[in-house]
């Protein structure tokens, strides 16, 4: 049970290039068709691509053909994908990286602000072998301890603030894996692999640059996702998830962390309720094909929106 492989991703997406552009534009039609009226789909559609304005893109900006690879690499091949299925004259707007303001001009996004009027992100699902991981958690939620764990990088003061706050908590195993920076300070610990994590009941979920990144792979296990309310979003909709329905909300400060732990020690069966609410959330993000068709369809709206299409 480990986190994607790179190698493996762009293997897979080199081989792709194979085909010529031509061949997927002729797919188009098809992939969306058994789609496109389902009525989950388009409410995905227009939560990802809320523009509502038609609007003009500027002759400066990128086209499809002259779209080329830049040093995030994820990025280029996750939005090329899909890309490819539109006319290569087609322009377009895009932002790589943890963007956490709203774009000034309607722009392809992985991630925005959840408060606020922020129709000008189009979300996209980018970079998607860091962020979507899920997991077949064998461990039974009885089973694990009752104790909170969380790993990751803290550069950031508001990870380095709960650190030193919890880090010698017994109630907590916590710690940074800094590869630069400051990594004398004592809560700086080894790396522990998923399979390891998923021994515990509760899972932090802290945001770092904009989400927190193990979100995903967290909903999906056995074990009960802790945060705070979140305000980032990205593909997989964290602006949707409901506190205490699909997991633990905790105070901005952290002051009610060992009161949630033992209470959802003790209540396994509101944990349990939790936990499936999380599992059935994720299940929509599992059918490729769907997602495939949901990419395609916020594509084609940005398109028309901007007069292309």
């Amino acid at each position: 049970m480990n986190k994607n492989t790179k190698l493996t991703y762009y293997l897979l997406n080199i081989s792709k290039l194979l085909l010529p552009d031509a061949y997927y534009r002729l797919k188009l039609a098809d992939k969306i068709k058994a789609f496109q009226n389902d009525t989950a789909v388009v409410e995905r559609v227009n939560y990802y691509n809320k523009l509502e304005e038609e609007f003009t893109l500027e002759t400066a900006t990128t086209t499809i053909k002259g779209f080329k690879k830049e040093k995030k690499k994820t990025y280029f091949f996750d939005l090329l994908e899909y890309l490819r299925y539109f006319d290569p004259r087609f322009k377009v707007a895009y932002l790589f990286g943890d963007i956490t303001k709203i774009p000034d001009r309607p722009s392809l996004v992985k991630s925005r602000p959840i408060a606020g009027a922020n129709a000008n992100a189009v979300l996209m699902k980018l970079n998607k072998v860091r962020h979507f991981i899920f997991v077949d958690d064998k461990v039974a939620y009885r089973d694990k301890k009752d104790i909170l764990v969380w790993r990751g990088k803290a550069y950031g003061q508001h990870r380095i603030d709960f650190l030193q706050q919890f880090h010698d908590k017994p109630y907590c195993n916590v710690g940074q894996t800094n590869t630069k920076g400051n990594m004398r300070a004592p809560w700086q610990k080894e790396k522990m692999s998923l399979a390891r994590q998923l021994q515990y009941k509760f899972i932090l979920c802290i945001e770092g640059n904009d989400v927190a990144s193990n979100l995903k792979w967290v909903m999906s296990s056995n074990s009960l996702a802790f945060m705070v309310k979140p305000t980032y979003e990205t593909w997989f909709m964290e602006g949707r998830l409901i506190p205490n329905h699909h997991y633990v909300l905790l105070k901005d400060d952290y002051s009610d962390l060992e009161e949630k732990i033992n209470y959802y020690a003790e209540h396994i069966d509101e944990a349990l309720a939790i936990i499936k609410n999380a599992n059935n959330h994720v299940s929509q993000f599992k059918d490729q094909k769907r997602e495939d068709a949901i990419s395609l369809l916020v594509l084609k709206k940005y398109f028309e929106k901007s007069g292309q299409l």
